[in-house]
């Protein structure tokens, strides 16, 4: 891992495109939903605390707000440009064919008031109908995603300089084989639920030897959210080695995640956790307190069909993931 632009957070060097990421952003998803002048205040106080990656997606609406408070931290001078930031944001599912990618990364861009954007993912492995308004949804509203011609428009919108870098997120090894299959360019990151219960071994290690860098949502177990519990905050193991290193549970998650390689959005509105989630750089754990960790009974967190309901199309993107891949 490489210094990046963040004040005292490391960077990784993503394939594909000469760009520098940040190993802690900031998750801007709220569930429920809060006011976007809380999100606006509580990215500004990010920038100040040291964050300089944040994470955002038409889906979560939160991009207008993100483009605020960039707009304010140039205002207040706590960044000189915007060069300075790293921005991901996200493909929504209704808008996962061809024809629609550009005009939807435009879209998302006019929300955040930004001339290109640092990574845009494919936010699902599948495509909804344009219809869709709320969760779970009818059957009917639920198609495969054309990987092939959907990967074609990520392209062009790296080719027309709207975003650094193309990648995807939630996608299962079987869904990067077929992507890899007919990709120009390689997905530079792949987004996926990880944390001490739901460890994703061999996904990463199917990253690591084609160069994908793999990043983690749901570092602390999304506690306080619909889908999401407190099992990582309330995890006996990670809370005894927190005790005895001084530290607290999120940091321990977090510092595990950053000892794999891999790169964490944390989503926290709290000014005191924000400072602590970067707080994980000047120490590390232990073998015995590794071994501990990688022994843990493992979980995934977050299913489709929880979100979207019980579909067969749903359930085997579902049964895909469990695969640990």
């Amino acid at each position: 891992m490489e210094p990046s632009m963040a004040i005292g957070v490391p960077g990784v060097t993503l394939s594909s495109c000469d760009l520098t990421m940040p190993v802690i952003g900031m998750g801007t998803s709220s569930s429920p939903p809060v006011a976007p002048e809380t999100t606006k205040a509580a990215i500004v106080e990010a920038i100040k605390a040291g964050y300089r990656h944040f994470d955002t997606a038409f889906a979560y609406r939160t991009e207008q707000p993100l483009g605020e408070a960039i707009a304010e931290a140039l205002r207040l001078g706590l960044i000189k440009s915007r060069d300075e930031l790293f921005i991901t944001s996200k493909l929504w599912s209704s808008f996962a064919e061809k024809d629609l990618i550009v005009p939807s990364i435009r879209m998302s861009l006019r929300n955040l008031q930004l001339d290109y954007i640092d990574l845009y993912l494919i936010h699902w492995p599948l495509k909804l109908s344009q219809e869709v308004r709320q969760m779970p949804v009818i059957r009917e509203h639920i198609f495969p995603l054309d990987i092939k011609s959907v990967w074609e428009g990520m392209e062009e919108c790296k080719n027309l300089g709207l975003t650094k870098a193309i990648g995807v997120s939630n996608f299962s090894c079987k869904k990067l084989e077929e992507l890899l299959s007919t990709a120009k360019i390689p997905p530079a990151v792949n987004q996926v639920e990880m944390n001490p219960l739901w460890q994703q071994k061999k996904l990463r290690e199917f990253c690591k030897v084609r160069g994908i860098h793999v990043s983690a949502f749901s570092p602390l177990g999304a506690n306080n959210t619909k889908w999401g519990d407190n099992r990582i905050l309330e995890c006996d193991v990670l809370e005894e080695i927190a005790k005895a290193k001084g530290k607290t549970t999120a940091q321990i998650s977090l510092r595990w995640l950053y000892e794999q390689g891999v790169s964490s959005i944390a989503k926290s509105f709290n000014n005191e956790r924000m400072k602590q989630n970067l707080d994980i750089f000047d120490w590390s754990l232990t073998e015995e307190e590794s071994n501990k960790i990688s022994q843990l009974p493992q979980r995934k967190g977050i299913t489709f069909e929880s979100i979207l309901g019980p579909h067969d199309l749903v359930l085997e993107l579902d049964a895909e993931s469990l695969d640990d891949c």
